[in-house]
């Protein structure tokens, strides 16, 4: 017996099909794209703009071998939130430009070092409790917003909007299969967008008074050292995040992008990306798993869709109508669709140790996961010289000193 699959798409496609598939990738992000500047006060248009720049950027570096999208990184929700309401949105960007540079450190560490390298700093029992400790600590944000505590919502409307598109989108999660399975965030919304509009819930004189062509809200960084510091350290998690998205998309291509182009410049593309979407107003950049999915369902490996599908997100990006429209999303359907999300975080880093198969009864790997935990759910914060340390970026710090003082067991050690 004999067993045929579809042969992978490499380079033997139209430039029409090419823009249609980059198309599909587009709408595969588009829900996670839009949300991040949706729920930190960002401009969606700019978020898309810097999305499609971000992933340019990214081809540039490696050479146009790896296809994969970039766009609006989740783990700097609640450290954007909490910096555009201490120093505003252009220090936050600021501050975010440089994060950036810490994918460019690590770049460098992988290219003198190797690969290893990044394992033995950052090993999963530092980076785990810190990726839940993101997922967690925006889970009273994801309620806050369901329960339509900071708009002028009814109780009772929040929460049917609110758990309505919630079971939407977990019901596609679960159940769809497809094209369909990968874009959950995108039914939620829509779901819960068409019962806000039954309930009156909607104002559309935004829409309508919006112009066709409008350039994106373009921010210029403003540079405060309490800000770089609180928001360097953030950076660790997603950079180490990216190393297991370029292995995904290696395992999906059957090309090892570890070694060709090399972790080393996909690091720097990242890095770069995230860079210059904060100098121009827009959320960090990461790679994105769902786009990852969908190279799979299609079995398109061409790198050319992934740039078809960053001059979609440009192209759009100068639609003022779009962000108009975003703009109009209610904060009720954005919480019911959060709640899921930031749980997901959450289970991804739990995922990192479970993987890892992190012994958590050994006193080692014990300390560093309860202090880690208790610090970022306590909000623990230290005041250095009138500069504050405190969320992710104090966890991150803390987990990374104690992997390096506390003393390994004689096993793990060799």
């Amino acid at each position: 017996m004999t067993h045929t699959t579809q042969a992978p798409i490499t380079e033997q496609q139209s430039s029409v099909k090419q823009a249609f598939v980059g198309l599909q990738m587009l709408f595969v992000a588009f829900g996670a794209l839009v949300l991040v500047p949706l729920i930190t006060g960002l401009d969606a248009n700019t978020a898309l703009l810097t999305a499609g720049i971000g992933t340019l950027l990214f081809q540039l570096c490696t050479g146009k071998q790896v296809p994969i999208f970039l766009a609006s990184s989740f783990a700097f929700i609640a450290p954007i939130q909490y910096g555009v309401a201490t120093w505003g949105i252009p220090a936050t960007m600021g501050g975010l430009a440089c994060a950036g540079l810490v994918y460019l450190a690590l770049s460098t560490l992988v290219k003198l070092r190797g690969a290893a390298a990044l394992e033995r700093i950052f090993p999963p029992v530092v980076v785990g409790p810190v990726i839940i400790i993101i997922g967690m600590g925006l889970a009273p944000v994801a309620v806050d917003m369901a329960l339509g505590k900071n708009n002028a919502y009814q109780y009772n409307d929040a929460v049917l909007v609110s758990m309505v598109t919630l079971i939407t989108t977990l019901c596609v999660a679960v159940f769809s299969k497809g094209l369909m399975k990968l874009i959950p965030i995108m039914f939620g919304i829509t779901v819960g967008y068409v019962l806000c509009l039954f309930m009156g819930l909607i104002n559309f004189q935004p829409v309508l008074e919006a112009p066709w062509f409008s350039l994106p809200n373009i921010t210029t960084p403003e540079f405060k050292l309490e800000a770089i510091l609180y928001l360097l350290p953030i950076a660790i998690a997603p950079a180490v995040e990216h190393v297991g998205g370029i292995m995904a998309i290696s395992s999906v291509t059957g090309k090892d992008f570890i070694k060709k182009p090399g972790l080393h410049r996909t690091l720097l593309g990242d890095g770069i990306a995230t860079s210059a979407a904060s100098l121009l107003g827009g959320p960090p950049n990461t790679t994105y798993a769902e786009v990852t999915g969908a190279v799979m369902l299609t079995r398109n490996f061409n790198p050319n869709i992934m740039t078809w599908a960053a001059v979609w997100a440009i192209a759009i990006s100068f639609c003022g109508k779009v962000g108009a429209f975003l703009s109009t999303i209610p904060t009720i359907v954005m919480g019911g669709i959060m709640m899921l999300v930031f749980g997901s975080i959450a289970v991804v880093g739990m995922s990192t140790l479970i993987r890892a198969k992190v012994d958590v009864t050994e006193a080692r790997n014990l300390c560093i996961i309860a202090v880690v935990m208790t610090f970022g759910i306590g909000n623990m914060f230290v005041d250095v010289g009138g500069v504050s340390l405190k969320g992710i970026s104090l966890c991150a710090v803390v987990a990374i000193i104690l992997n390096l003082v506390l003393p390994k067991a004689k096993n793990e050690a060799a």
